[in-house]
């Protein structure tokens, strides 16, 4: 892998960059659709790439379960098995163990934990989750870290940021691959001293890439926010810089001002096959009845092949009916959505005028009132706690 940044915003830390892997180069800021068991929900992989992707998440704990390691290295490796030509960043699975609260226990060793699928008991340790991401054969993969609560007791996440710091040397001694990479990830939750200790100690350890993890688990915004800036100086400014399971439009640009290189979530395609689709002035619901009639599009002026084809009457006639194209367009649309969104913000970074984009584009879109997202997300981690299907 290799890493270049081209370009650096006058008034924040925005910058432009590339981001080289073995199967091509990728333009960053960027977004990861997630494609957790091999499959971008509803989407096949010439669709993604049809809307202009170049690199995709994919998750170890799903595939290690569901078809399995073996099944996947008998088709030459994950790139062969999905039929994806791009670019794939695989998580260690680490977040999906640890979701699982009353199914896991764990140790200085590692995880012990029960399938979400049958009850059958696995084990994985950072030695395990480097083995796994290289049997998958990932451009990028991740390391094993402990993933605490971010409202849990500071005694308890500094143990687990100094669990975390040695599960990530453990993982660099267990590396063996040449052609993939292997990021670290930054805990500490909301404390700033933990977050500055965690980058540093993990800086030092110079490793290809750096992530910053425990967020967007229920958090205020302004948490989130204050997290990445207590993060981000103390990272080294040549290696890329990863805010994982965050996807809404409005984090992204906020994600990018504070120096930002990549971003993935499930949100995007989550929400769109709940009726949610994102529009230049904020989400709108589908299902919404005033659609009904609507002959437009489902945002006017978008190019994305949803928008060129079909009505918003249409795609409310869908969900109404229950039809399974509602989601398959739904998703593209959204999909196209942040795509374009993170050219727009490269484009802006190069022009030298990020910042006016960033002002314009927060003056007019209007974000999920705070208390019922939070109530959303408590209900989602609920939910994937008991099976973390699209995490």
């Amino acid at each position: 892998m290799s890493f270049t940044v081209l370009c650096q915003d006058g008034g924040s830390r925005a910058r432009g960059g590339e981001l080289g892997t073995r199967h091509g180069t990728v333009a960053t800021p960027v977004f990861l659709p997630v494609a957790s068991k091999g499959t971008v929900k509803t989407l096949s992989s010439a669709d993604v790439t049809e809307l202009g992707f170049g690199m995709l998440l994919a998750n170890t704990y799903h595939l290690y379960l569901q078809p399995g390691l073996a099944v996947i290295e008998k088709a030459g490796g994950l790139h062969r098995f999905m039929a994806w030509d791009g670019a794939i960043l695989t998580d260690s699975g680490g977040y999906q163990v640890f979701s699982l609260a009353s199914l896991r226990k764990v140790d200085e060793e590692g995880v012990t934990f029960r399938s979400h699928i049958d009850g059958s008991e696995h084990r994985l340790t950072p030695e395990l989750a480097v083995a796994f991401q290289e049997t998958l054969g990932s451009d990028i993969a991740m390391v094993l870290d402990e993933c605490p609560p971010f409202d849990g007791r500071r005694d308890a996440i500094e143990a687990a940021c100094e669990r975390t710091l040695r599960w990530a040397e453990r993982c660099l001694k267990a590396k063996k691959r040449a052609d993939q990479d292997l990021f670290a990830i930054v805990q500490g939750a909301g404390f700033a001293d933990l977050r500055r200790h965690s980058a540093e100690q993990l800086a030092a350890l110079d490793f290809p890439g750096y992530a910053i993890g425990g967020l967007s688990l229920g958090e205020p915004k302004a948490a989130t926010l204050a997290a990445i800036e207590a993060t981000v100086p103390f990272l080294p400014a040549g290696r890329p810089r990863y805010l994982m399971g965050v996807g809404s439009p409005e984090d992204l640009v906020e994600g990018v001002a504070r120096g930002i290189d990549i971003f993935d979530c499930a949100l995007p395609t989550r929400v769109a096959r709940n009726g949610s689709l994102f529009t230049a002035t904020g989400r709108v619901n589908i299902r919404n009845a005033g659609f009904g009639q609507d002959m437009r599009p489902v945002e006017p002026g978008c190019d994305c092949p949803t928008c060129r084809s079909y009505s918003a009457a249409y795609l409310h006639h869908l969900f109404d009916a229950r039809e399974l194209l509602a989601y398959r367009l739904a998703t593209v649309h959204n999909l196209f959505f942040v795509n374009r969104l993170m050219r727009e913000m490269r484009q802006a970074i190069v022009a030298g005028d990020f910042a006016a984009f960033r002002k314009e584009f927060l003056g007019r879109y209007r974000t999920t009132d705070e208390p019922v997202r939070l109530a959303q997300k408590r209900k989602w981690l609920r939910k994937a706690a008991s099976g973390p299907e699209d995490t």
